[in-house]
């Protein structure tokens, strides 16, 4: 079956045809208005069976790929305010797809399905129960496309029972999250309602004191939206070092002596340090460790500071082999007890197995 894979991003729209896993057309789209002449010339041109859709939230109802009707697409734009920098231009992917090809079945595969069955300890808000039955609230975890392909093909990098044992994944990307899976199931993630919840990233706090936002929100008279926006789009390594969110600037920045620059780095990774311990907790040890996103493939020292800080539970990694690493690799240490994989980040295959998944289920 040859799958059309749908990735629309906040400005952009990222299209790949996969035929039994092997790629045969892609394009890529940098900025994107929303309209379906993109989608309709694709398929003019490459053809496809069905299409596939990245959805960040798949809310509390749907969590596992879904054929899209009517009554699926009404739920996921119902939850846009989850997810308002996302969620909008899946729709608007989904939109264009039934609208180019409404002979063509389009599935929607959602980040939160992933992490759809964390036990309720760690799904669950101390919040008041009344809250959190009347408006959903729980922790929904994010990347979830993204953990699920890599926390399997590291295991297969790595020589690792697939399905089997402990397993600390760390997207880490623009945006960021670990998922802490043992036996193939998600127990725990960091990001939480929403994608702003967890580990400092490129532009977003992660994790902050909400004693400290009610003080600015009540003594400091900063507004509820301005406090998002810096949040989500002021903060992390962008707003700690002033020169740009991007890890490339401020670790070249530091390189070159900028103070600021140099705390944001070491803030990052302390912030990776403290959440890799605490989900190594949750499993109680580790078996494989895997890193994929661009900071997860591309940058040695990121991956070098985690290992290091997990090294008392057996994570050592070769130095020439995580130096060297590109695309995907194991870069365990030899006797290594803990082993450690690069996984280039491949959401389109993921897409694309489950919505042949999906399909074959309603066949």
């Amino acid at each position: 079956m040859r799958v059309l894979t749908v990735n629309a991003g906040s400005s952009s729209l990222k299209l790949g045809l996969l035929d039994d896993d092997a790629a045969v057309a892609d394009e890529t789209l940098e900025r994107w208005a929303g309209g379906a002449e993109p989608i309709r010339g694709f398929l003019d041109e490459h053809g496809a069976d069905a299409i596939g859709h990245r959805v960040v939230h798949g809310g509390t109802r749907i969590v596992a790929a879904r054929v899209v009707d009517d009554e699926v697409l009404a739920y996921l734009a119902s939850l846009t305010e989850l997810a308002p920098l996302h969620q909008p231009r899946a729709i608007d992917g989904l939109r264009a797809a039934r609208d180019a090809a409404p002979d063509t079945p389009s599935v929607v595969c959602v980040d939160t399905a992933f992490h759809a069955r964390l036990p309720t300890a760690a799904a669950t808000y101390a919040l008041p129960r009344e809250w959190n039955r009347k408006w959903s609230l729980r922790r929904y975890g994010f990347h979830g496309l993204s953990h699920s392909y890599a926390v399997v093909r590291g295991a297969e990098l790595a020589g690792v029972p697939p399905g089997q044992g402990r397993a600390l994944c760390c997207h880490l990307g623009a945006g960021a999250s670990m998922a802490a899976v043992r036996d193939g199931r998600c127990v725990d993630t960091t990001m939480g309602f929403t994608p702003e919840e967890g580990l400092v990233m490129n532009t977003r706090s992660g994790t902050v004191d909400p004693g400290l936002l009610g003080w600015l929100l009540i003594t400091k008279g900063v507004g509820p939206q301005e406090l998002f926006e810096v949040l989500s789009k002021r903060s992390g390594l962008a707003g700690l070092s002033g020169v740009s969110g991007d890890l490339r600037d401020v670790l070249a920045a530091r390189d070159g002596g900028d103070a600021d620059a140099a705390v944001a780095f070491d803030v990052y990774r302390h912030s990776l340090v403290r959440h890799a311990g605490a989900m190594v907790a949750v499993l109680g040890g580790l078996d494989l460790l895997v890193f994929t996103g661009g900071i997860g493939e591309h940058q040695p020292p990121v991956r070098a500071a985690v290992c290091e800080a997990l090294e008392f539970v057996g994570v050592a990694v070769d130095p020439t082999r995580n130096a060297a690493a590109s695309g995907d690799a194991d870069i365990s240490a030899v006797g290594a007890a803990v082993r450690t994989a690069v996984v280039r980040a491949r959401e389109d295959l993921e897409i694309a197995r489950q919505t042949r998944a999906a399909l074959a289920t309603t066949s």
